[in-house]
C-alpha cells in the first residue's frame, strides 16, 4: 500500500485505498466492538461539556463519517473527548446564561469556527504552530484539566442537584449539602460500582471494554429494582437523525467565541497530529499534517453544523479499534451506523442509565489523562520546565482553561527568551590526545594555543544578547595572558543575527583592532553570512574572516606564523 498522507485531499477516501475484502470482516467487528463505548462515552463528554447526552451521539457520528471520507490516517478515532469538555463548558456558559437551547447552538457554532480556523491553517501549512504546545504546558494542561474533569463531574457522582457555573462553583455548591446529609446514597452506590467496572477490565487487560459492563450492569440495576424514582437518569434519547441546531445565534456570539476557538482548534491538533503521527509510526508510514488539519477541520465543522459539537482524535476510543483488529476507516463508519440504528431503533434505553453511571465514566477518563509519571519526571529533569508545567496547571485549575494555557504559553516563550538572553558560553581548548577543541570547563587539563583565543557563544545573536557577547569577548580577553593576537568565535550556534546585534559584533571588532587583535569566525553558518553581506559587512569580514572548522582556524593562525 503506498503510504497514507501522500495523496491529495480530493483523492480516494483513505478507507478504500488499497481495500482488500478479507478486511471487512475485521472492521466490521471492530466497530461492534468500538459501538459498546462509543454511545455512553458520547453521552458523558456531553454531559461533562453542560450539553444534552443526545448532541454527544451526533458529535459521535458526524465526525467518524466525515474523518473517513477526508482523514489521512488508516485507523482514528474522533469523536467527544474529556479533555474538551471543560474548554468547550467555559467558553460556552457565559454566553449561554442557562439556556440549554442556546448552549447547543453555541456549541454547533463552536465546532465551526474550530472547522474554519483548521481549514484555514490547513491552506497556509500552519501544522508548525503545534510547536508552541510544549511537553511541560501539555503536562500541566492535562494534568489540570483531569482534576477540572473530575471536580465538575462530583456533585452528578453524589447525586446533589446543582445550578451551572464553572466547576469549582459547582462543587463549592455541592459541599453544603453534602454536609448537610443530602447526597443521594444510591446514586453514589452506583457510581462507585460503576468505576470500579470500568476499572477492573482495565486492570485484568481484558478485551471486554469496562465502560460497557458499567452501562449494562447500572442499566440493569435500575430497571430489575426499580430505582427510576430513588435517582437520576439519562432519560429517552429524542428519536431522530443528526440536524442543524444553530438558532438564535448572531455575529456577536462568532467574535465573542472566536478566541476560545483558536485556543481549542490548536489542542485539537496537538493531540490529534500527535495520536496520528504515532499510529502512522508504528505501520512504518507517514501522515501529512497539513492533511490531518483539513480533515480535522472539516469533521469539526460538520459536526457543529449537525448539532454536535468540537471534537478530537481519542486515546480511548482509538486503541479499542485497533486492538479490535481495525483495518481501516470502515471501523469508524461501521460504528456511526450501529450508533445511529440505535438512536433510531431503541432511544428508550437510556432512560434506565443512571447520570451517575455517565459521570464515573468521565471521572475514569479523567483519571487515564493524569500522568503523575511524566510529572515526576519532569521535575527530576529541568528545573525551569517544571515552573512552566505548574503554571499551567495552577493556571487551569484557578483561572480557567483558556486563560491557564495562554499564561502558560507566555511563560514558556519567556523562559525561552531567558535562555537566549544569557546562553552558555566558553572557552575552547586543545586536549592532548583527543581530536577537536573542547570546553575548557569540563577539559581543565587543556591547553590555549599560544597567541589564539578560541571563543563559544550557543545562541543565535539578537538585539537581547548582542552586548553580552562583547562583554563576554573582552572579559576573556582581559583574563587571558598577554600575546593574545587572534580571536576565533566558534560560530556553529550562531543561526541568526538582527541588525542590532550586528551594530555590537562591528563595535567589538573596533575595540579588538585597536588593541591589536583580529576577529575571525570558524563553523559560520552560509545564511547568517549572507545576512552579513546584506547588511553591507563584506569589507570589514572578508572571506579571510571565516573558516569552515575551528581547526582549519587554528591551522590558518599558525601558517600565518609560519608554524605550519
Amino acid at each position: 500500500m503506498r503510504p497514507s498522507g501522500t495523496y491529495p485531499f480530493w483523492a480516494v477516501p483513505p478507507a478504500l485505498r488499497g481495500y482488500r475484502i478479507e478486511w471487512l470482516r475485521h472492521d466490521l467487528a471492530a466497530g461492534a466492538a468500538l459501538f459498546a463505548i462509543l454511545v455512553p462515552a458520547g453521552m458523558a463528554y456531553a454531559q461533562a461539556a453542560g450539553l444534552p447526552p443526545v448532541n454527544g451521539l451526533y458529535a459521535t457520528v458526524v465526525p467518524l463519517i466525515v474523518y473517513a471520507v477526508f482523514g489521512p490516517s488508516r485507523v482514528l478515532v474522533l469523536g467527544p473527548d474529556s479533555a474538551l469538555a471543560p474548554l468547550i463548558a467555559a467558553a460556552l456558559v457565559p454566553l449561554a446564561r442557562d439556556s440549554q437551547q442556546k448552549s447547543v447552538a453555541l456549541a454547533g457554532l463552536l465546532a465551526m469556527l474550530i472547522g474554519g480556523i483548521l481549514l484555514f491553517g490547513a491552506v497556509l501549512r500552519l501544522g508548525i504552530v503545534t510547536g508552541l504546545l510544549s511537553k511541560p504546558i501539555r503536562l500541566g494542561y492535562l494534568n489540570g484539566i483531569a482534576l477540572l474533569v473530575a471536580v465538575s463531574q462530583l456533585p452528578t457522582f453524589l447525586g446533589i442537584s446543582v445550578d451551572g457555573g464553572t466547576p469549582w462553583e459547582r462543587l463549592f455548591a455541592a459541599a453544603p449539602k453534602v454536609f448537610a446529609g443530602e447526597a443521594n446514597v444510591t446514586a453514589l452506590l452506583l457510581g462507585v460500582v460503576s468505576l470500579v467496572l470500568i476499572w477492573i477490565p482495565r486492570w485484568l487487560k481484558w478485551k471486554v471494554p469496562g465502560v460497557l459492563v458499567a452501562v449494562v450492569v447500572a442499566c440493569m440495576a435500575v430497571a430489575l429494582l426499580g430505582l427510576h424514582g430513588r435517582l437520576q437518569v439519562t432519560g429517552a434519547l429524542p428519536r431522530g437523525l443528526p440536524a442543524p441546531a444553530l438558532g438564535g445565534i448572531g455575529w456577536p456570539d462568532v467574535l465573542a467565541l472566536l478566541p476560545a476557538a483558536a485556543a481549542i482548534a490548536l489542542i485539537v491538533f496537538v493531540d490529534t497530529g500527535t495520536l496520528s503521527q504515532s499510529l502512522a509510526a508504528a505501520e512504518g508510514s507517514k501522515v501529512s499534517g497539513n492533511h490531518e488539519m483539513a480533515a480535522l477541520g472539516a469533521a469539526n465543522a460538520a459536526s457543529g453544523l449537525l448539532g454536535g459539537f468540537p471534537v478530537s482524535a481519542s486515546t480511548s476510543r482509538t486503541p479499542v479499534a485497533v486492538e479490535s483488529g481495525a483495518k481501516s476507516q470502515l471501523t469508524g463508519v461501521a460504528g456511526a451506523v450501529l450508533v445511529l440504528g440505535f438512536m433510531l431503533v431503541a432511544p428508550g434505553v437510556t432512560d434506565f442509565l443512571p447520570a451517575a453511571t455517565l459521570a464515573a465514566i468521565v471521572i475514569a477518563a479523567a483519571a487515564g489523562i493524569a500522568d503523575p509519571g511524566g510529572v515526576r519526571r519532569l521535575i527530576g529533569m529541568s528545573r525551569s520546565e517544571s515552573l512552566v508545567m505548574l503554571a499551567a496547571f495552577l493556571g487551569v485549575t484557578a483561572l480557567g482553561v483558556l486563560p491557564g494555557i495562554a499564561v502558560a504559553i507566555g511563560l514558556a516563550l519567556l523562559d525561552f527568551l531567558r535562555r537566549a538572553w544569557d546562553p552558555y558560553r566558553t572557552e575552547l581548548v586543545d586536549v592532548p590526545g583527543v581530536p577537536g577543541y573542547h570546553d575548557v570547563s569540563r577539559h581543565p587539563e587543556g591547553e590555549r594555543i599560544p597567541g589564539l583565543l578560541i571563543l563559544r557563544f550557543d545562541a543565535p545573536l539578537f538585539f537581547g544578547n548582542g552586548a553580552l557577547l562583547g562583554s563576554f569577548v573582552r572579559n576573556e580577553l582581559d583574563k587571558a595572558a598577554d600575546g593574545i593576537e587572534r580571536v576565533v568565535l566558534a560560530a556553529e550556534p550562531v543561526t541568526g543575527i538582527d541588525t542590532t546585534a550586528l551594530d555590537e559584533l562591528v563595535e567589538l571588532d573596533e575595540w579588538l583592532n585597536r588593541r591589536g587583535v583580529d576577529l575571525v569566525f570558524a563553523e559560520l553558518k552560509g545564511p547568517v553570512k549572507d545576512k552579513l553581506l546584506q547588511y553591507g559587512m563584506g569589507s570589514r569580514f572578508s572571506s579571510e574572516h571565516f573558516h569552515p572548522t575551528v581547526s582549519e582556524a587554528v591551522r590558518a593562525f599558525q601558517r600565518g606564523k609560519g608554524e605550519a
